[in-house]
């Protein structure tokens, strides 16, 4: 479009200098599209043909991070699937102020990591001759995540019955109050106590502390978004997590819309594609539009088409055919997939114009 327009009337009013002003008008004319351009088929195309190009690149670097997570195509199947749980859910988490230092942030993670009795025993065996459990913690976990032999002995006895605990110091001793029950029965008590929930934020299996920049951040594997933006110690504003639905249940649809452009433009920008963010965010509209996270396919966004035409050229064609037939649904030619279909010029570029010639 050769055309050039002047910034929207709300720019005028705002206290701009004239290269700020010049700057924001050219960045304006650059964004229109001529009326009738493809926009859909060249976003499609824009992200499409790039993505057939990606690899599964497994982010990992060595040294620093243990934290594994899906990468390149699978991830932006992921995405654009909109899937309920992805395969690697994972959390970034900022800091505030006070706390934006390795001693705080060594300290939040300690507090947001889920921790299992297992993770802060240093051993523990069976007394056949006493017939009960003895388990000794590790005093230095014990410190650091600022918990004793009470506090646990007082979790076990709430989720398990029919045993007695006696603490001394950091060993447990562990006894069941019936007399009938076997070596077996006393292995599997073992077994639960060491899976017993101590401390932390359940589904956060693994924690990194990273310095980035200027910033110390907590990199998680695993997500509770809802429980870790309780705590006064983070940064609410910038910390985030990977899991779309998470965050459309938390911070509502247009937080999940914001998520799904940067998921994808990070995944992509990580395989060396660069592609423009009007696509990204075209494709983004159209999966949140009716306030619901819906995929690009058969049951959201391609499913959901007004055009049989359309909906059979997708996938599943025998049945949307036969149910357009059953309901007598019409078809009202509008779209590009239909009349490329039927042969019929279709409704873009030129042939939005319809001439009428008076003789």
């Amino acid at each position: 479009m050769d055309e050039k327009l002047g910034l929207p009337k709300k720019f005028n009013d705002m206290k701009l200098s004239k290269e700020q002003k010049k700057h924001l008008e050219a960045r304006f004319n650059r964004m229109i599209y001529a009326p009738g351009e493809a926009v859909g088929v060249v976003a499609a195309q824009s992200i499409s043909e790039p993505a057939t190009q990606t690899t599964l690149r497994a982010y990992h670097a060595e040294g620093r991070t243990q934290l594994v997570t899906t990468q390149g195509l699978p991830r932006l199947i992921e995405l654009f699937d909109a899937r309920k749980i992805p395969k690697t859910p994972t959390m970034t988490i900022y800091l505030d102020k006070g706390y934006n230092n390795k001693e705080g942030a060594t300290k939040i993670a300690a507090k947001i990591k889920e921790t299992k009795l297992i993770q802060i025993i240093d051993t523990d065996a069976i007394d056949l001759v006493n017939f009960r459990i003895e388990v000794n913690l590790d005093p230095k976990q014990s410190k650091l995540l600022e918990i004793d032999g009470e506090s646990i002995a007082v979790l076990i006895k709430k989720s398990l019955k029919n045993i007695n605990i006696e603490v001394s110091k950091d060993k447990l001793l562990i006894e069941p109050k019936k007399e009938e029950m076997t070596i077996k029965d006393l292995q599997s008590i073992r077994v639960k106590v060491r899976d017993k929930y101590i401390k932390g934020i359940k589904g956060i299996s693994q924690v990194v502390v990273e310095k980035e920049g200027d910033d110390w951040v907590i990199k998680t594997l695993g997500s509770n978004l809802k429980k870790v933006l309780k705590l006064v110690e983070l940064d609410r504003i910038r910390s985030f997590t990977n899991n779309i639905y998470e965050i459309r249940s938390v911070l509502g649809i247009e937080a999940a819309r914001n998520a799904i452009v940067r998921e994808t433009l990070t995944t992509m920008r990580a395989q060396g594609v660069d592609t423009d963010i009007r696509h990204v965010l075209l494709v983004a509209d159209a999966m949140t539009s009716t306030g619901e996270i819906r995929a690009i396919g058969r049951y959201g966004v391609a499913g959901g088409k007004s055009s049989v035409l359309s909906r059979a050229n997708f996938e599943e064609t025998v049945k949307h055919l036969t149910n357009a037939a059953v309901k007598h649904e019409l078809d009202p030619l509008k779209s590009v997939i239909e009349n490329v279909i039927l042969g019929n010029l279709a409704p873009v570029g030129t042939g939005t114009v319809k001439l009428k010639l008076k003789e």
